[in-house]
C-alpha cells in the first residue's frame, strides 16, 4: 500500500480535499460545499476513510479560513475561532481529524498554506522571504520570513490594514463589518460588486472599476513591501483571475513607490516581482499536502 498525504483547503464556501504527494501525484480529489461543521467534517472524514482502503495516509494538512489558532502549544490549536461564518465559531477542526485518523495534523491559515504550496512547487521556489496575498471574497495575507511561515500573536491579518480612502474619488463606504473601509473593505470582490452593481468577472477590462481596484491593491502591496521587504509578491484569489489587472497594479506600485525602493527587481522587473500563483487555484490544497509532509517530519523528530 502506497504512502500518501492528505490535504484539505477549508474555505468558507467549499472544502477541497486531496490525497497525494505533490502536484504531479494527486491520487484523488473532491470538492464539498461548506455546510455545518458536523456535516462538512463528516463528509471530509468519509472521503479520507475511503482513500485509506487504497493508500496509507501518513499525515493530513489543513489550510483553513479564519480566524484560527495555529499555535501547536495552545489548548485551542487547530480551532476556527471567532469567525463570522455562521455555526463555525470555535470549531476544533484539527482535533476532530486527529481523533478520526490518529495521524499528525498540520494546521494553518489558508493564505499561509497557499504560500507554502507556492514555496514548495510554485512561484516562490528557492526564496525565503515572500508574501502571498489573496484578493477575493476577503483579502488575506501570509507567507514566509527567513524560511518560516508567518505567525506571532495569532497570525497576519493583512487585509485589515488601513489604506488611504479618497472619498471624493470613491464615496463607497466599504464592506468590512469591523472597520468599514480597511483594505479588505474597499478592494475585495464584494466591494467591487456593490460599488459597480455587478461582479468583477462581468466588468470589461476597460471599465473604470479596474483602475480604482489596481490603485487600492497597490496601496496595500506597497505598505507590505515597506514592512516585510519581500523577495516576491504573489497575488491570488478570485479577483486576480482577471489577469488584465496585473499591468495596472505594476504601474500603480511603481508610481506609489516613486523610486524609493532602489532595487532592480522592482525598478526594472516589477512584472516578475508581483505575479499570479504558479499553481493557479491549486496553491491551497497542494500547500496542505506540503503542510502534512511537514507535520509528519515534525512528529518524527519529536
Amino acid at each position: 500500500m502506497s504512502t500518501v498525504f492528505g490535504g484539505i483547503e477549508a474555505g468558507g464556501t467549499k472544502f477541497v480535499c486531496a490525497v497525494g504527494t505533490g502536484p504531479d501525484d494527486v491520487r484523488a480529489e473532491i470538492r464539498l460545499p461548506t455546510e455545518s461543521p458536523e456535516i462538512t467534517l463528516g463528509k471530509v472524514i468519509d472521503f479520507f476513510r475511503a482513500q485509506q482502503e487504497q493508500h496509507e495516509i501518513a499525515a493530513i494538512g489543513v489550510a483553513s479560513f479564519g480566524p484560527v489558532d495555529p499555535d501547536p502549544n495552545s489548548a485551542t490549536f487547530g480551532y476556527i475561532t471567532n469567525t463570522p461564518k455562521p455555526g463555525w465559531a470555535n470549531t476544533p477542526v484539527a482535533a476532530t481529524l486527529e481523533e478520526a485518523f490518529g495521524v499528525p495534523i498540520g494546521f494553518d491559515t489558508d493564505v499561509n498554506v497557499a504560500a507554502l504550496g507556492e514555496h514548495s512547487w510554485g512561484a516562490a521556489r528557492g526564496l525565503d522571504t515572500f508574501v502571498y496575498l489573496t484578493i477575493g471574497t476577503g483579502i488575506g495575507g501570509g507567507g514566509m520570513v527567513d524560511g518560516k511561515l508567518m505567525h506571532g500573536l495569532i497570525h497576519p491579518e493583512m487585509g485589515h490594514i488601513a489604506i488611504p480612502h479618497n472619498w471624493e474619488r470613491d464615496p463607497y463606504s466599504g464592506t468590512c463589518p469591523f472597520h468599514g473601509d480597511c483594505w479588505e473593505g474597499l478592494a475585495n470582490g464584494p466591494a467591487l460588486e456593490e460599488r459597480w452593481g455587478q461582479p468583477g468577472e462581468q466588468l470589461p477590462p476597460g471599465h473604470e472599476a479596474w483602475a480604482l481596484e489596481a490603485h487600492y491593491i497597490a496601496l496595500g502591496v506597497t505598505s507590505i513591501m515597506m514592512i516585510m521587504s519581500p523577495q516576491l509578491v504573489v497575488l491570488g484569489g478570485g479577483v486576480m483571475e482577471q489577469e488584465h489587472i496585473f499591468p495596472l497594479i505594476h504601474q500603480e506600485v511603481k508610481s506609489q513607490l516613486n523610486g524609493y525602493i532602489q532595487s532592480p527587481t522592482v525598478l526594472d522587473g516589477v512584472d516578475s516581482y508581483i505575479v499570479p500563483p504558479a499553481l493557479g487555484g491549486r496553491s491551497g490544497v497542494l500547500g496542505a499536502i506540503a503542510l502534512a509532509q511537514r507535520a509528519l517530519k515534525d512528529a518524527e523528530q519529536n
